[in-house]
């Protein structure tokens, strides 16, 4: 709490300052302002098993951090939402407006007030650890790593094996870190084993590769990947991804998702781990959600930037620099597009992406004006986004190698240069853009992507 304090300060008269002009009640109470405020914003994160370092559920959980809340708040410190609500919109946005941020601050400084506790709203129902609510099936990770507190970034290949009832369709995949602190991201892909072709997808001593020592077939094969014939299985490239803040889209019916054969696994092909000063472990897993019909308009995905798109110029800082770069790419169809997501690292500051289509028009997509390494969101839009053949997608970020960003991992400052290893570390930097997408169809513009619809 010191360290807040310290970082962000406090006084009475800007929060006094902050109320002016803006009507409030003359008695704030949790009862009837203040959990409804929670329920929306908070308490997704602020959870039992959540990243959350505490929960907001009750009211006795309020209380308790009703200072920290009113200055994490009146900072806007907290709820976390980087994306720019003036340039674009989204699902799921947490963002308190002034008059909520003045409701808390009258609150707390009420004496945090309970109110009618027979009108306390029943706290919020969440199934498990899930946004989307309770899976079909849970899939784990057969075994534990276990991370060393050695203060290195650890790349590991996984895989983690299942079997279903039967052959069927996946209408959405989540995966769930063991330990939030530590895992940074993950792409995965799923093998599908044809009937026959694989007696036990369980039989492997070995869950976890060193993708440092070993990488491509040798670790595939150290994972008992392929079919007992030898010959490799057939694998659906990125299946499921994860990094800091994302949570998992559900598509209306008929969009996305995915045919998925009795035997499988899913291939952690990139599974980061960050720097640890202590030993420690995770164990984690996938969520699924089945579908009772094949998917007719399969996501597809523009990547965008590192490893993808050119970069102008190459990404690349001297100590003390501040530089801005961008890449574009031009569309060859017609798509709609369901989710953005922006990816950089610890230096940088501020990304945006935006749209020219052949018209001249410009489309916005997503603006992020200080950026936060460790909030990072595939934003959802609330209805499909057009896009037509021809259009440009232009995306800009700039970063920061100063000793004054307090994000800077190096004391003093280094050269820092993109790479296109796959084993980036998170003092590299990366200049990412993720597009989901699908075919374009009349009517599109009208298919919302509420999980609420």
């Amino acid at each position: 709490m010191a360290c807040i304090v310290l970082l962000f300060g406090c006084s009475e008269t800007a929060r006094e300052e902050e109320q002016d002009g803006i009507d409030l009640p003359d008695t704030v109470t949790f009862a009837e302002h203040i959990a409804p405020l929670l329920g929306e914003n908070c308490t997704p994160c602020h959870r039992p098993g959540q990243a959350g370092p505490f929960s907001l559920i009750t009211y006795q959980d309020a209380r308790r951090k009703a200072k920290t809340i009113r200055l994490v708040t009146g900072k806007r410190y907290m709820p976390p939402w980087p994306a720019d609500t003036s340039y674009s919109r989204f699902l799921g946005e947490r963002v308190l407006s002034e008059r909520q941020i003045a409701l808390i601050a009258k609150w707390v400084d009420q004496g945090t007030l309970s109110g009618d506790t027979l009108t306390l709203p029943v706290p919020p129902a969440f199934s498990g650890t899930s946004l989307l609510g309770e899976p079909d099936a849970v899939v784990w990770l057969p075994d534990t790593f276990h991370v060393p507190g050695d203060g290195r970034d650890h790349f590991m290949i996984a895989k983690a094996p299942f079997e279903l009832e039967r052959d069927t369709f996946l209408r959405a995949i989540e995966f769930v870190p063991g330990n939030r602190r530590l895992v940074h991201h993950m792409n995965g892909a799923m093998v599908n084993y044809t009937d026959g072709a694989k007696r036990d997808v369980f039989a492997s001593q070995v869950s976890y590769v060193n993708a440092e020592i070993a990488s491509g077939p040798a670790a595939f094969k150290t994972l008992a990947l392929e079919n007992d014939d030898g010959s490799w299985p057939a694998l659906v490239p990125s299946a499921v991804n994860y990094l800091p803040g994302m949570a998992p889209v559900l598509p209306p019916a008929g969009i996305g998702g995915l045919f998925v054969k009795k035997k499988g696994a899913f291939l952690l092909n990139s599974l980061h781990y960050g720097p640890s000063s202590r030993d420690t472990m995770d164990r984690s897993r996938f969520n699924l959600w089945f579908a009772s019909q094949p998917p007719s308009r399969p996501l597809q995905e523009i990547s965008m930037g590192s490893n993808h798109t050119p970069i102008e110029p190459p990404l690349h800082l001297g100590p003390g620099e501040v530089r801005t770069f961008g890449t574009s790419y031009t569309l060859t169809q017609d798509i709609s597009v369901l989710t953005v997501n922006p990816h950089m690292h610890l230096l940088g500051k501020q990304f945006v992406a935006f749209a020219i289509a052949p018209s001249g028009d410009t489309i916005p997509l997503v603006r992020i004006n200080d950026w936060d390494f460790r909030w990072q969101y595939a934003y959802t839009f609330p209805k499909l986004l057009p896009l037509t053949k021809g259009t440009v997608v232009h995306v800009t970020g700039t970063f920061d190698n100063t000793a004054a960003n307090p994000n800077q991992p190096f004391d003093p400052p280094r050269d820092v240069t993109g790479t296109d290893s796959r084993f980036m570390r998170t003092t590299d930097e990366m200049f990412q853009f993720f597009i989901t997408y699908i075919d374009h169809r009349p009517g599109d513009e009208h298919i919302s992507l509420s999980t609420d619809r």
